[in-house]
């Protein structure tokens, strides 16, 4: 009777152990060059050396804020990178294909990565107040 009840003991933390399982790596990275705005905050822009850097608006999602900031080379995006990404979630793996698209795409007009809805849709929703504050 001893043994039943450690096994189902072992069992249940077993179960809870299984349950509350995160599969997103441990470690987040954040590209923080500035002080953070505020979730919501208006997009911005700056200029100097010939780009013109742009920053999108803060867009809250489940898993943490999306804001990028976007440099340009005349009416060319030359660099896109993330003043806020959020924390955990699958997201933050799609945060560099997201990239890729708009670098590609020379615009807001890109995919969201299947199974990172959210942070995509914030993803575009920042990039498009970025382009919009430098008025493409």
């Amino acid at each position: 009777m001893k043994k039943t009840i450690f096994v189902v003991a072992l069992s249940i933390a077993g179960f809870v152990a299984v349950w509350r399982f995160d599969p997103t790596p441990a470690t987040s990275s954040t590209t923080t060059s500035a002080p953070a705005p505020t979730a919501g905050a208006a997009p911005s822009t700056s200029a100097g050396s010939g780009s013109v850097t742009t920053r999108g608006s803060a867009e809250p999602t489940e898993f943490g804020t999306v804001q990028v900031q976007v440099s340009f080379s005349g009416s060319r995006i030359t660099n896109v990178t993330l003043v806020q990404q959020p924390d955990s979630g699958r997201g933050v793996a799609a945060i560099p294909l997201l990239r890729e698209e708009a670098l590609q795409a020379q615009s807001a007009d890109i995919d969201t990565v299947s199974g990172a809805t959210q942070t995509s849709e914030s993803y575009i929703k920042s990039l498009q107040a970025a382009l919009d504050a430098m008025g493409s």
